[in-house]
C-alpha cells in the first residue's frame, strides 16, 4: 500500500514537472503557442517559470500606478491558454518601455514572433528608450529556454505602467509573471 501511495505521488510530480518544463516548439507567434501547446495547464506550452523571479535590475518601480501592489485585477491579456479573464494580484508595477519582440531561440527552437513583453532593463545596451521599431536587440531576459542571450527585432513598443502579476490558471498558480502592460488588465467588478 505505501508502495503504491508513493508511486502516485511521484507519477503526480513528474508529471506536473513535465508541464512545466514542456518547451515552446513550433514557432509562429507568441499567441498561437499560447493556444496551441498550453492545453496542459498555463505556462505549459510556454515553458514560462512557475515563479518568474524578481524584477530585473535597474527597473524603476511605478510612483502612482493605476493599480498598486496588491491589488486584485482581472487579466485581459491572451499571451497563453488559461490567462484570460483571470483573477490576478499585483505584485510589481513599472515605469519602463514594454515591448514586442520576434526573436530565434538559442537553443535551437522554432523562431517566436512578437513575444509580448521584454522590458528595456532586460535588453543588452539598448541606449535610450524608446528603442525603435525594427531595431536588432539582444535579449537579456530569462522568460523562456533560448531566450536568454537570443537575438530579436523590435515588432512594437509601449509606455504605459508595466506589471508582474500573480494568478491561477487550469489549477497551477503562477508568481511574478512577467509582464502585463496596463491595457491588459481591468478593473474587479
Amino acid at each position: 500500500m505505501r508502495t503504491r501511495r508513493s508511486f502516485g505521488r511521484l507519477t503526480a510530480i513528474t508529471l506536473a514537472t513535465a508541464v512545466a518544463l514542456s518547451g515552446c516548439s513550433n514557432g509562429s507567434t507568441h499567441s498561437d503557442h499560447a493556444s496551441s501547446e498550453a492545453s496542459d495547464g498555463a505556462h505549459a506550452g510556454m515553458d514560462h517559470p512557475m515563479d518568474g523571479g524578481p524584477a530585473p535590475a535597474g527597473i524603476t518601480a511605478a510612483q502612482e500606478p493605476t493599480y498598486p501592489v496588491g491589488t486584485q485585477v482581472m487579466i485581459t491579456a491572451d499571451h497563453m491558454d488559461g490567462m484570460t479573464g483571470a483573477t490576478a494580484t499585483i505584485s510589481g508595477a513599472f515605469d519602463t518601455t514594454a515591448y514586442a519582440v520576434s526573436y530565434t531561440p538559442t537553443d535551437g527552437g522554432e523562431p517566436v514572433t512578437d513575444h509580448r513583453w521584454v522590458v528595456q532593463e532586460e535588453l543588452q545596451d539598448p541606449g535610450a528608450a524608446p528603442v525603435a521599431d525594427g531595431t536588432d536587440v539582444v535579449i537579456s531576459a530569462d522568460h523562456m529556454p533560448g531566450m536568454e542571450g537570443a537575438h530579436g527585432t523590435i515588432d512594437s513598443s509601449t509606455d504605459e505602467t508595466v506589471y508582474m502579476v500573480d494568478y491561477e490558471a487550469d489549477g497551477m498558480s503562477i508568481t511574478h509573471h512577467k509582464w502585463v502592460v496596463e491595457s491588459e488588465v481591468a478593473p474587479l467588478g
